[in-house]
């Protein structure tokens, strides 16, 4: 951590009573992510530099709901949030608009709810927007970890006065206390995740899982992806979700490291709808095999995919990354082959075809790496020796890659199959 030496904007999202008669209030920096969000004293903020909420000027929603926020100037610590869940790292990356729905006004602060309230189902929020903003749990305990949660997600209102929330790693049920897991643990059968596996390399397996047949799973693992996901909207009805868990073996079982969803019906042909490796397993390359992995199905699919939009910003920076690193291979590849013709010739949509992936993303790529150009009426594409090298660097830092022969899975046609 890192005192910053500078006041730093922000908004007075909620406000407290403590027991001893002090009061705390919720804070979220401007310009900075909603997973930064923290309780502070009020000695912390600097009262001579309050601005009230400007309307006029406002392009947020107004509801009723919500609390009222002021902006602020403090001197906060700063956070290194470089964990990267293959997602990539940002301490300071901007929050968006569409993420938050903070209300203006005048009404008095001391109208704000103390907590949020929950609802214990994964119900879409909407009607209280303002409200979930809160983080409404503190700490989660989950095998031989414990994560601070970055956001708020709808556990029962019971457990969320806990100052930890103990989960199953295996069957993910939550519990109130360390004893009610260990008497769970003695009637849970599982050391796996539910559903087929369907790919096993080394310590490496992944498992498939049907939001129907595995509701309950399901559920619980929207929930816990829910307190590090911000950008996703929660349905109860897991039905039309395909889940895919990935597990590191050791002799007490299969922990889940990380997983990704996918529809099983996709009109835009989507191959992701939400992503998260866990904190405790970040800086650990796992959020990269998850994307190849969801590559690999497409690739059986034959079909070209594409992860949901929008993405998070540590997803961008996971997905930039895995495709900087794709297409620069593609191109290799295709450069090593023996080509009939001088010099040879290659298309965006045979690129895309090679890679599976969608035109928009091949040529975002292309563009972010700045390797296609106008020349003599056409665009082409140009490496040089120095992107060659540092791609040669950044693979062979990779050493676990997704390997497509130790796959056993087919895909269904669930159009044809009537109610999943």
């Amino acid at each position: 951590k890192q005192l910053s030496t500078q006041s730093t904007g922000g908004e007075i999202v909620a406000k407290r009573k403590r027991g001893d008669g002090t009061s705390e209030y919720y804070i979220h920096y401007i310009d900075y992510n909603k997973r930064l969000d923290e309780w502070v004293d009020d000695h912390q903020l600097d009262i001579k530099k309050v601005k009230m909420p400007n309307n006029k000027n406002s392009s947020r929603s107004v509801s009723p709901t919500s609390a009222t926020l002021y902006k602020v100037n403090r001197k906060r610590k700063i956070e290194d949030c470089s964990g990267s869940n293959g997602y990539g790292s940002s301490h300071s990356a901007p929050t968006s608009d569409t993420d938050d729905t903070a209300t203006s006004g005048s009404t008095p602060t001391n109208n704000v709810p103390l907590c949020p309230p929950s609802t214990g189902s994964l119900s879409q929020p909407g009607s209280y927007d303002g409200l979930t903003r809160i983080k409404n749990i503190q700490q989660i305990e989950m095998g031989k970890a414990r994560m601070v949660p970055w956001y708020f997600s709808p556990y029962p209102q019971e457990l969320c006065h806990l100052p930890v929330i103990y989960i199953c790693e295996f069957c993910l049920k939550y519990l109130k206390s360390k004893n009610c897991l260990a008497r769970h643990r003695m009637k849970c059968k599982l050391f796996h995740p539910p559903g087929n596996e369907i790919y096993r390399k080394q310590n490496i397996s992944v498992f498939e899982i049907d939001g129907r047949k595995n509701k309950s799973y399901a559920q619980n693992l929207c929930l816990i992806a829910k307190l590090f996901l911000d950008h996703k909207t929660l349905y109860y009805d897991t039905d039309p979700f395909l889940f895919y868990v990935m597990t590191e073996f050791d002799q007490h079982g299969l922990h889940m490291v990380g997983y990704f969803s996918k529809e099983k019906e996709s009109s835009e042909d989507y191959n992701v709808a939400c992503i998260l490796t866990l904190p405790c397993h970040q800086k650990k390359g796992y959020g990269r095999l998850l994307i190849e992995f969801s590559y690999l199905l497409s690739q059986v699919e034959g079909k070209l995919g594409s992860p949901e939009k929008p993405l998070s910003d540590l997803g961008l920076l996971s997905y930039r990354s895995y495709w900087s690193n794709a297409v620069l291979e593609g191109l290799i590849q295709f450069m090593d082959e023996p080509a009939p013709e001088k010099p040879p010739s290659l298309t965006i949509m045979e690129l895309c075809d090679r890679l599976c992936m969608k035109k928009e993303d091949v040529i975002s790529t292309l563009q972010h790496l700045s390797l296609i150009h106008y020349y003599k009426g056409q665009y082409v594409i140009c490496l040089n020796n120095e992107i060659l090298e540092q791609h040669r660097k950044s693979m062979s830092r990779k050493k676990v890659r997704i390997d497509g022969k130790f796959l056993r899975w087919q895909p269904k046609d669930w159009s044809k199959r009537g109610k999943w």
